[in-house]
């Protein structure tokens, strides 16, 4: 990773802009993560989504502590500020992620604030992830989509499939060995 991504042909298909440059997520960017986690849970733009989500052990446990030794990220900033995050992090099956496959199997989370979307900055972070997950050698990463998120198309272009289903939710794992 550099700090400033020249234009140039991606995994994706995708050319990235010469605006956007990715950096590794480190532990001070806990409250951009925290709120990209809001970003996420509110995919949809709700006015009535209530923050308050975000202080549930269901949705805590995705940023509470960052950056752990087996946690992972990066951060895509354009024009120097910063525009989406993904961040993948090892949840067990005592504390399970709504995505959750295995110990083994770390849960990716993405998002893409609101003004910088529809500028495929998602599939260039998720790109980014992939290639980190892979250089440390993990079996995978997972993923909860909920039924009509627009992302879960970008998911299925990697390679993720749908191995479970929670309520209006896919669980799904892209396999990296």
């Amino acid at each position: 990773m550099t700090d400033r991504a020249p234009e140039r042909e991606g995994t994706l298909g995708a050319t990235t802009p010469p605006s956007l440059s990715y950096r590794p997520a480190i532990g001070s960017d806990h409250a951009f993560l925290r709120a990209m986690l809001a970003a996420a849970f509110d995919w949809r733009d709700d006015p009535e989504f209530d923050d308050a989500l975000l202080a549930s052990p269901e949705a805590a446990h995705y940023v509470d502590g960052w950056q752990r030794d087996t946690d992972f990220g990066v951060i895509a900033e354009r024009d120097g500020e910063p525009a989406g995050a993904t961040w993948a992090r090892q949840l067990t099956a005592a504390d399970p992620g709504y995505g959750y496959v295995a110990d083994t199997i770390p849960e990716l989370t993405l998002a893409v604030a609101p003004a910088h979307r529809g500028r495929r900055i998602g599939s260039h972070l998720l790109e980014a992830l992939v290639v980190h997950a892979t250089e440390r050698g993990l079996p995978g990463l997972s993923l909860s989509v909920e039924d009509g998120n627009h992302a879960r198309e970008l998911y299925r272009r990697v390679g993720f499939t749908v191995v479970g289903r929670e309520g209006g939710s896919d669980t799904m794992l892209l396999r990296l060995r």
